[in-house]
């Protein structure tokens, strides 16, 4: 798993696709090249246009490393170094693997921040992986997650963005983009954008645990302009105030006409 990780960091920092697509898990690559055409970025030389360098694993303290049938986790401990400069304090990283037919393919890595926990921060330090036991992310779960849809090209940038403190929203658009917001303000790119004409989006809300079920709540969905100083379009919205009523699922459609295109490219 430690060379899989390292070859998969190696081809990062060299811009080797081709090392990069051999040794990296599929529902991985499939996600990351959705992502990339549906913000209509170059594929696959941004694969490698990373907000920080991945960590190396040398001077990390190895925790333990565990297999569930097809899927394996390793956790780390130490300075971990994202070159961006300051200086690093200690922390967690859980790498996740799948079992691919050459063997281990990298799937993720989750960077556990303990400066909130500094009892957990002693244990990790002094090798007590009790933290560890008790976590689900550094657990593997022995299902493989499922390999997304292949999207195509975006035609037209878009983005969901839901606000729903108190609920779980769950959204799809056009039967190929799923998205997952709970107790959120946020936003995520839409899987292969929006099209031209009649767009489909399914929405399933309920409440969650400790929350009202009289919050507020917003779903909305955006274009986003490639031209510059031409601000996003809202072309999508279902909003209830505090109070009102919410539905618990539904289906509606958004429309792309002309005088929206003309909008969006500046005219």
């Amino acid at each position: 798993m430690e060379s899989t990780y390292n070859a998969w960091r190696g081809a990062i920092l060299r811009r080797d696709a081709s090392t990069w697509e051999r040794v990296t898990a599929e529902n991985r690559r499939v996600e990351v090249k959705n992502r990339i055409i549906s913000e209509k970025r170059a594929f696959p030389t941004s694969i490698f246009d990373l907000p920080a360098p991945p960590p190396a694993l040398e001077g990390l303290k190895f925790l333990q490393a565990k297999q569930n049938g097809p899927t394996a986790k390793a956790s780390y401990f130490g300075k971990i170094d994202f070159g961006v400069g300051g200086k690093p304090t200690e922390n967690l990283l859980v790498l996740s693997f799948i079992k691919g037919r050459g063997g281990w393919l990298y799937d993720r890595a989750d960077f556990v921040n303990l400066t909130i926990l500094p009892d957990v921060r002693r244990e990790l330090a002094a090798g007590n992986v009790k933290y560890l036991e008790e976590t689900p992310e550094a657990q593997p779960s022995g299902k493989i997650p499922p390999t997304p849809i292949a999207a195509n090209a975006a035609k037209y940038i878009a983005k969901v963005y839901v606000f729903c403190p108190g609920r779980e929203v769950k959204v799809q658009i056009n039967k190929i983009s799923r998205h997952r917001f709970a107790n959120a303000k946020e936003s995520e790119v839409v899987i292969g954008g929006a099209k031209d004409g009649p767009n489909e989006l399914q929405f399933a809300i309920q409440k969650l645990e400790g929350g009202k079920g009289t919050e507020a709540m917003t779903i909305r969905v955006y274009l986003m302009s490639e031209v510059q100083g031409v601000q996003p379009i809202k072309i999508f919205e279902y909003q209830a105030n505090e109070g009102q009523p919410v539905k618990d699922f539904g289906t509606q459609m958004f429309n792309v006409d002309p005088a929206t295109v003309a909008k969006l490219n500046g005219r």
